[in-house]
């Protein structure tokens, strides 16, 4: 029984082997490069910003600490107009003024509260900084004795622009990194695709003829195998059917035989009971003998073609009636869907044939069991079949009732329904009886 971490990964993690590959190297690519930008951007880009802030901070310190010392007027412009030469700070003052409260907004980097943490040390005044409204400039704001001095400080002087190349550098080759491997995996999972399409499609009985091998060696492997493998199964399964088109020949001239001779018999009272009895035995072993046949055969030589599976069950109804037996067919008209239509035919009669051996009443409906699921239904309104034999009729040579039969009817129909890609599902009918379900893929 699987533990929880293990149904938490089966749950969340992609169910593609294109997808989980490509999560096996994504998920390492983009730790390890978490990994460096967070070395990078709490070593080296920390160390870059603080250095410039404090540079800043104490340029500021000094300017403002020699107005401080100067109260005349020419003094503080001479140095204000020195500040801007010489450390490219453009600074005016508001006489009178008092700070204004101003709510911090940070951005993203740690230039601003490395700035805030180098003016809290040189400074010891009260002040606020401003990194949104001027895009080309920092604006300080501090409070001193005779008014508030305002300070225009480039950004450029605190802006650690490696930050953004480092982030593009990683974002651009992680993108190229995933569109490559998108590319490769996308052709190594192209083989292994095309493999499976060729399995099911040779599962269904439809013969494509060999698989191009593509792909990684081991994929090529498959492939190859594959190939192999289709090949010894067409070529058994044409010796067997020639070898059975010889038994059928040997089996039937001597039925012909005993046939010619009961029809050559003179017929009196006494005597022609006993021919009906024999002439139906015949019948009966020429029966037994074409649907063993059928079912070693498989019905594997016909194509498949596109088919309209409503008429095909308005043919079999018709049939039915025509036996003189009481059938009903209801649903959808005209589903047309890729079959073999002989062989889904014979499929359909044999349990139509059962039912109507075993009940008064049959009833055949089609319709949509979903999008992409068609379902034909045999109901009839007999005695049923336990609960406890649903599965065990489907073996060959297991009769389902008392009627008799050969048993090899429902092992038929579900050797051709499951060739196309379908199921075949026994239960309790809505008429009390049994009702055979038929889904196939659209």
């Amino acid at each position: 029984m699987a533990s929880a971490p293990d149904r938490f990964l089966r749950k969340f993690l992609p169910r593609g082997l294109f997808a989980r590959s490509l999560l096996i190297i994504l998920l390492p690519v983009l730790l390890l490069e978490a990994v460096i930008l967070q070395v990078f951007y709490g070593s080296h880009l920390g160390i870059v910003s603080r250095r410039f802030a404090f540079s800043i901070a104490g340029e500021i310190a000094f300017t403002l600490d020699q107005l401080d010392s100067s109260p005349d007027p020419a003094r503080e412009w001479y140095i204000m107009r020195a500040a801007q030469r010489q450390f490219q700070l453009t600074m005016t003052i508001d006489p009178g003024a008092q700070l204004a409260h101003r709510r911090e907004i940070n951005i993203l980097g740690p230039m601003d509260d490395d700035l805030t943490n180098a003016l809290r040390q040189h400074l010891k005044k009260p002040f606020n900084t401003d990194w949104v409204s001027n895009p080309d400039y920092v604006l300080v704001n501090v409070q001193q004795q005779n008014g508030v001095v305002h300070i225009q400080i480039p950004r450029k002087r605190l802006w650690a622009g490696s930050l953004f190349m480092f982030a593009a550098w990683v974002f651009g080759t992680s993108v190229l990194l995933v569109v490559v491997a998108s590319l490769f995996l996308r052709i190594q999972v192209r083989g292994i695709r095309r493999l499976a399409r060729a399995a099911e499609t040779f599962g269904m009985g439809r013969d494509r003829g060999p698989i191009k091998p593509e792909g990684a060696r081991e994929v090529r492997r498959a492939a190859i195998a594959f190939n192999r493998m289709q090949e010894r199964i067409l070529r058994f399964l044409s010796q067997r059917t020639d070898m059975l088109a010889g038994v059928s020949h040997d089996l039937r001239t001597p039925l012909t035989r005993l046939r010619l001779t009961l029809a050559m018999m003179p017929k009196t009272a006494e005597s022609e009971p006993d021919i009906a009895d024999m002439t139906a035995d015949l019948e009966e072993m020429e029966r037994m003998i074409g649907g063993y046949l059928a079912f070693a055969r498989g019905e594997g030589e016909e194509k498949t073609t596109l088919t309209n599976l409503s008429a095909t069950l308005e043919e079999i109804v018709a049939a039915a009636r025509r036996s003189g037996a009481r059938v009903t067919l209801h649903g959808a008209s005209d589903l047309v869907l890729p079959l073999r239509a002989d062989a889904m035919r014979r499929a359909i009669t044999n349990l139509v044939d059962n039912a109507q051996r075993h009940a008064p009443h049959v009833v055949v409906g089609i319709g949509h069991l979903s999008a992409h699921m068609v379902e034909v239904t045999v109901d009839d309104d007999g005695p049923g079949i336990p609960a406890g034999r649903l599965e065990s009729v489907f073996r060959p040579f297991e009769s389902g009732g008392a009627a008799g039969g050969h048993g090899l009817g429902l092992s038929i129909a579900r050797d051709i329904i499951r060739a196309h890609g379908g199921e075949i599902v026994l239960m309790e009918s809505p008429l009390g009886g049994l009702r055979a379900s038929i889904r196939l893929p659209v």
